[in-house]
């Protein structure tokens, strides 16, 4: 199973990220590529603890929604509602220059793979290391793969 806590992992994902450009064509969904960059800085810096982020999950979703997540090897579905505060429409991270947000982006997924503890996910609850740095894998994964990287 692909984690971040595997360095050919995360090397694997900081090369897709690098080919990422502003015009790269969605394949489904409705950010565009700067979108999801940030969207994806602000969910790294929400599990560790410098954005603040609304909790929703149920005893279901901390449990099997969970286990099916980070460990059935299947894609993530497509189109699964975010949270308010890193949705870029709603209160996320506006874009604003695409070269300096994907080196923040990168930034940011050196010093969560680097981490150990976290702040509570909003909506699978505690997780292990372990589990933080698969669930930061496939994260990546699932919104590179929405832009063909």
């Amino acid at each position: 199973m692909k984690s971040l806590l595997n360095p050919a992992d995360k090397e694997e994902i900081v090369k897709r990220l690098k080919t990422l450009r502003p015009d790269s064509a969605r394949q489904w969904g409705k950010m565009n590529a700067h979108q999801a960059v940030c969207h994806l800085s602000d969910s790294f810096r929400a599990m560790m603890g410098e954005k603040e982020v609304s909790q929703t999950g149920t005893v279901f979703h901390r449990t099997l929604v969970k286990w099916i997540a980070l460990y059935i090897p299947a894609q993530w579905p497509h189109g699964v509602k975010t949270r308010p505060e890193v949705d870029q429409e709603i209160g996320g991270t506006r874009p604003v220059e695409f070269a300096r947000d994907a080196e923040d982006l990168e930034t940011l997924l050196q010093r969560f793979s680097a981490r150990a503890t976290f702040n509570r996910h909003p909506i699978f609850g505690a997780m292990s290391e372990s589990e933080w740095q698969r669930w930061g894998y496939l994260h990546m994964d699932h919104h590179l793969r929405q832009f063909g990287t």
